[in-house]
């Protein structure tokens, strides 16, 4: 089957085009005819080697964490799916692989695709809806009448999140371009700061919940807008030993992920508010729930482009590159 892979880590030069033997499923395994796959920031970081430490991955590596398609093969003991189905899914971390004609997914990380949506919208929404669900419903609990901050909010986790908090009846400020001010509240943002022209920290005060998506700075500006007793969560800011634990990384990597996110911890407790890490999973389940707020109209998603699949590298440097207006990248594979 064609795939696109690397053999080393490195640069976008090392992404290439490759043949690969066929996925063999296990007894709990489905195997997929891949449609369409999305790209996003993990795969750089993967492909640049920033996780090897913590995502020891044998090399040579097909790169892609989102997938839709259509079921052409279970295993013996698979209950929950039949040949012709369409899915889609966030494959579990070790079995990642979706810039590939087929892959082969454990069925409790599956779900039916969404009615209604193309191959393509569907592919652009499993990592970015899960990491949203696993960072407001499970660690934030956003409750009705909260305010919640997202940062990037026409970015690919983004534009999901600011629709989830909505859903979930929080009053939601988000940071964007004002270029793309007008969809950001199409989604559901109540307050909308251009990050270009105005600092969100002299503006926004007083929240309950921020999910930060870039780090860095914005992180430490985002835990000094929160209230007492507040969250920030981040999927771009220094993993903690929670992580580490969840990963069941040895006592090693979890003094390292701990002295990482010390800094950043103190300035939180400094603050009285909590820091926590989130590296999103695989869940089927959610998936399933999120399939729910989709077909209900609570959730859309946002593509910004689809590629061909012989134009994966080319994808994969237009989103890295930033050129995306908003939303997610796709590769149309079938």
């Amino acid at each position: 089957m064609k795939t696109f892979l690397i053999e080393k880590y490195g640069d976008q030069s090392a992404v290439r085009a490759a043949e690969r033997p066929a996925p063999e499923p296990g007894a709990d395994d489905v195997l997929v005819k891949m449609h369409a796959a999305s790209v996003n920031p993990l795969d750089f970081k993967i492909r640049d080697g920033d996780f090897k430490m913590i995502l020891p991955y044998r090399l040579p590596l097909v790169l892609g964490n989102d997938l839709a398609g259509v079921v052409v093969q279970v295993g013996p003991s698979v209950t929950r799916f039949a040949v012709g189905d369409e899915v889609y899914a966030r494959p579990d971390k070790n079995r990642i692989g979706t810039f590939a004609e087929l892959i082969a997914v454990h069925q409790d990380d599956l779900a039916p695709k969404p009615a209604g949506l193309t191959m393509a919208e569907a592919a652009s929404l499993p990592l970015v809806a899960l990491t949203s669900w696993q960072a407001l419903v499970e660690k934030a609990q956003v409750q009705p009448g909260q305010k919640v901050l997202i940062h990037a909010g026409s970015g690919g986790v983004g534009t999901i999140a600011v629709q989830l908090a909505r859903h979930l009846g929080a009053h939601v400020a988000t940071t964007a371009s004002a270029a793309n001010a007008e969809l950001v509240k199409e989604l559901g943002a109540d307050v909308v700061i251009d990050y270009r022209n105005q600092d969100f920290e002299e503006l926004l005060d007083d929240y309950d919940v921020v999910l930060d998506t870039l780090g860095g700075e914005t992180l430490e500006k985002s835990l000094r807008v929160l209230k007492p007793g507040g969250k920030a969560i981040s999927i771009a800011g220094p993993p903690d030993a929670a992580f580490a634990r969840e990963l069941g990384a040895n006592l090693v990597l979890r003094q390292v992920m701990h002295a990482l996110s010390l800094k950043t911890r103190r300035h939180a407790k400094r603050h009285g508010v909590t820091y926590s890490f989130l590296f999103m999973r695989a869940d089927g389940d959610q998936l399933r729930e999120l399939t729910r707020l989709v077909e209900a109209g609570e959730i859309r998603p946002v593509v910004d482009r689809v590629f061909p699949f012989d134009q994966t590298r080319e994808a994969m440097e237009y989103a890295e590159k930033g050129r995306a207006k908003a939303g997610k990248v796709v590769v149309a594979t079938a």
